[in-house]
């Protein structure tokens, strides 16, 4: 087992699992404490790395890409400060923090873990219910629902329509940016079937962030709702084929394949056989048979 322990956090690591766990000191991160402790498997880990400094260390880990819903709603705009999958190292904890990096390179070689992507989250993202105020509103997730409600500081026009509930099957996809400088951040969820360009101070569908200490736990939210969408690497599932018995005898046909770009007599032939198999497997009616048949004797 390779262990080492910080103010900032513990990484505890037993050969098949990562185990980080928040520091308790003032200088640890508000989303890091709200997040809590996180179980990491090995399958997915990508990588580690220890960098020394002057005055301290950090160890970092990367994680395959699309393993965890925090980082794929996050898109690499955490601050390090808030980043769960860092940690910072004092200068007399040095040699434990490369023993952690030699066991977890070691472990990872040695189960040939694919630094490839992943298809599905190997990571169940923040528990839910889930709410959390900053911005311009409190946003609440149970899992099944967001729910908006705005505030004081909410611009008119957008909590004109009061409090905003979208259910999770309507939501297409979501998005956190912190604030930078001057331009705002913003929690922003894309609802099916509206598509809208209004900027989040007065997108009914979004929160404004300002750059205040809750901001990042917005990112939390984001991530909630971001575990229980649609894999972005997972190929999508094709449309169900409809029934023989579904179709009007008017589109039926349509169910052959498409005739023959050129009326060369082998194609034609071609063209009869493939009727003829669809007629005797029960896709084609005798009148559509007929029809399709003589279609195809005119043209020979």
């Amino acid at each position: 087992m390779a262990e080492i322990i910080q103010r900032d956090g513990t990484w505890t690591f037993d050969g098949v699992t990562l185990r980080l766990v928040p520091g308790r000191d003032k200088g640890v991160s508000l989303l890091r404490k709200t997040l809590g402790e996180l179980t990491l498997p090995l399958q997915a880990l990508a990588g580690v790395a220890f960098e020394q400094g002057k005055k301290s260390g950090r160890l970092r880990l990367r994680l395959r890409d699309g393993a965890d819903p925090l980082l794929q709603a996050t898109a690499g705009k955490l601050a390090d400060s808030s980043d769960p999958y860092q940690l910072a190292v004092e200068p007399d904890r040095y040699g434990v923090a490369e023993y952690v990096v030699d066991e977890l390179r070691n472990a990872l070689l040695l189960e040939q873990v694919p630094a490839a992507g992943c298809d599905a989250y190997l990571l169940s993202g923040p528990s839910v219910p889930l709410q959390v105020s900053a911005g311009d509103a409190t946003v609440s997730f149970d899992g099944e629902q967001v729910r908006l409600e705005w505030n004081w500081k909410t611009e008119e026009a957008k909590a004109a329509a009061g409090t905003r509930t979208i259910a999770l099957a309507d939501v297409a996809a979501v998005e956190w940016q912190p604030a930078i400088g001057l331009e705002n951040g913003y929690l922003r969820f894309t609802v099916r079937n509206a598509p809208t360009k209004a900027p989040p101070k007065y997108d009914p569908n979004s929160v404004e962030l300002w750059g205040f200490k809750k901001d990042p736990l917005m990112a939390l939210v984001a991530a909630a709702v971001q575990a229980r969408l649609p894999h972005p690497a997972r190929p999508a599932a094709p449309a169900p084929a409809a029934a023989p018995e579904q179709l009007a005898p008017a589109t039926a046909p349509a169910l052959a394949p498409a005739p023959p770009a050129e009326d060369d007599h082998d194609a034609l032939l071609r063209r009869l056989r493939e009727l003829g198999e669809l007629h005797r497997s029960g896709i084609l009616t005798d009148e559509e048979f007929t029809a399709a048949k003589q279609a195809v004797l005119k043209r020979m």
